[in-house]
């Protein structure tokens, strides 16, 4: 089992630094996600968002290391780069190929992915679903799919067939799997034809803004949950759409948001935060 080196965490004025790097990061709810957190913990940090971007990455991360951070989470567009920027990495980093959590030592950035095990724990303990012999379809070729796809195989999904307007990034997602058997890839032309799946995760930014996606109906089955991996606006157009489809359940990437940003802080701290609380908090506001 990996277990990432000790090393004293630089701070100032005596209190541990971290940060979330994005573009746009202004939205982003995780220096929220972080303090509450920490509150629960009685651990204190400081947690900022900073906008980088694209390309810029390693240089702004070599930057907060010189500066005494202790650690960071990457959204996108970085993910893929965030890996180039670490001395090491955990195996299920190494697995999916991307990164979204760092943390100091004494040599460098060490690199994690937890993006997968938020989005199991999400829908496995918080909607109840058992994952294991579920037929899976995945929207979307790119790092967010990337990131949880080996999780998904792990949790014991009978089969996940990946769709993208890009056939080749799909097949090449596929083959970086590794399990023929169980992965499969579907032209985006061709999802009217493919059948009904019991999971429906959209990994695609083709869902911002208010206006439905345009996918078949056939694809639901009595039971399927429609997931999104976004959360807020962007979820809407995908969630739209699992609604007119009659999907038994429509969700978004809140929970697993927060569910991957408590494995971040497990991480850094040593202890997993309760989540339930901070997700209740950030389902209120935006049902408000």
């Amino acid at each position: 089992m990996w277990q990432s080196p000790t090393s004293t965490q630089p701070s100032v004025a005596g209190i541990p630094r971290y940060a979330v790097f994005g573009s746009p990061i202004a939205h982003s709810l995780s220096p929220l996600i972080h303090r509450r957190f920490a509150e629960q913990c009685g651990i204190a940090l400081a947690y900022t968002a900073i906008e980088v971007a694209a390309g810029r990455l390693e240089a702004a991360l070599s930057e907060f290391f010189v500066a005494g951070g202790s650690g960071a989470n990457i959204t996108l567009p970085h993910k893929l780069e965030a890996v180039s920027a670490c001395v090491a990495l955990t195996p299920r980093a190494r697995r999916a190929g991307v990164v979204n959590t760092l943390k100091r030592a004494d040599h460098g950035w060490f690199g994690d992915n937890t993006d997968g095990s938020g989005l199991v724990a999400d829908i496995s303990e918080r909607l109840r679903l058992d994952l294991r012999g579920r037929r899976v379809l995945m929207l979307g070729a790119g790092g967010a799919a990337q990131g949880v796809a080996p999780a998904l195989l792990d949790a014991g999904i009978e089969a996940l067939t990946i769709a993208n307007r890009t056939p080749e990034r799909a097949d090449h997602l596929s083959d970086w799997l590794g399990e023929p058997a169980r992965v499969h890839t579907l032209y985006w032309q061709d999802l009217k034809d493919a059948g009904a799946f019991d999971l429906i995760l959209n990994a695609t930014s083709a869902g911002h803004g208010a206006q439905p996606m345009a996918l078949p109906f056939g694809i639901v089955a009595p039971r399927t949950l429609a997931y999104d991996l976004s959360y807020g606006a962007a979820a809407v157009g995908f969630l739209s759409w699992a609604k007119a489809a009659h999907c038994a359940q429509a969700q978004d990437g809140l929970g697993m948001l927060v569910e991957q940003a408590a494995d971040s802080f497990a991480l850094w701290h040593g202890l997993r935060p309760p989540t339930d609380p901070v997700y209740a908090e950030l389902r209120a506001a935006a049902q408000a």
